[in-house]
């Protein structure tokens, strides 16, 4: 295992700007499949080859030969799969015309998922709190979508899928990590997750015009950024302690919406988002103090 000096104000510096990169390059997506004639895939495909071009440098640093070195090659490849699927479920929502507040508040629903996971997957022990917790939140997502109204659109589900594939990543990266090195897991990721995305994009592939490059290249960039942000913050401080900051990516997306795109929030996302983010908050408290 690594060793590392706990910086915490380092630590929760950097997951609150990769919350800001995550949050603009939302932006980015949704201006994008507004203004311009790209299919979600295809999007999903250059910003993150893009990123991955960017993080090329800090890839070759790690000491690459080390960080390919796996007995569990398979398991790189499915968990490195459900979060291409989660990368393309989010974008697909953005692109449907999803508000960017409400996507970013059911993405909170991870999380719950996460919590049901552990305990039907990897057999953790989950308290009748966080069971509680979760059931809040499944509550506060409910109010979110509204499912017996009028408006409701099957694609709110989206991001909601999002949340879902990206827990499973989360708990097989948790469950990698007992045995494979941190810079293991990011590696493989950078690696495989461009000829994933590649894959899904062939049947709509297109070359964007002059003008969508500009916005591919920044979103691009901005995906780079919070990578390394994120890997910055883990190697700066306890996982257990910098998790939380990770929320503030709620507000960084509610306000990109609001400036970019005008985006009001009606009273049932604002009861929502207070029942999700109460949950999240506390099943994160609670995965704090069981860490420690």
């Amino acid at each position: 295992m690594v060793k590392y000096a706990h910086k915490p104000f380092l630590g929760a510096f950097w997951m609150v700007f990769a919350g800001m990169c995550f949050a603009l390059n939302n932006a980015g997506i949704t201006y994008l499949t507004k203004h311009f004639n790209l299919h979600n895939t295809v999007i999903g495909f250059y910003q993150y080859f893009i990123a991955f071009v960017f993080m090329v440098p800090w890839i070759l640093s790690t000491g690459l030969k080390k960080s390919l070195k796996t007995d569990r090659i398979g398991m790189h490849v499915v968990r490195v799969l459900l979060s291409v699927i989660g990368i393309q479920l989010w974008i697909w929502g953005l692109s449907r015309g999803i508000p960017i507040s409400q996507a970013i508040a059911l993405l909170m629903t991870s999380p719950i998922f996460v919590t049901i996971g552990s305990s039907v997957f990897l057999g953790e022990h989950v308290s009748l709190s966080r069971w509680f917790a979760t059931l809040v939140g499944i509550i506060g997502s409910l109010i979110i979508l509204e499912p017996w109204g009028e408006s409701f659109r099957v694609a709110s589900l989206l991001p909601v899928a999002a949340a879902l594939f990206w827990a499973g990543y989360s708990l097989m990266v948790r469950h990698l990590s007992h045995n494979e090195s941190t810079g293991s897991i990011v590696v493989y990721l950078l690696i495989l997750i461009a000829p994933f995305n590649l894959f899904l994009a062939l049947p709509n592939f297109q070359v964007p015009g002059n003008e969508a490059w500009y916005y591919l290249t920044a979103t691009g960039l901005l995906i780079a950024l919070a990578q390394w942000a994120l890997v910055k913050a883990y190697s700066s401080a306890d996982a257990s302690f910098i998790q939380p900051f990770d929320l503030v990516k709620m507000p960084f997306n509610i306000l990109a919406g609001w400036y970019f795109f005008s985006e009001m929030l009606p009273p049932k996302l604002w009861i929502g988002s207070a029942l999700l983010l109460g949950a999240a908050i506390f099943i994160l408290s609670k995965e704090k103090s069981s860490g420690s």
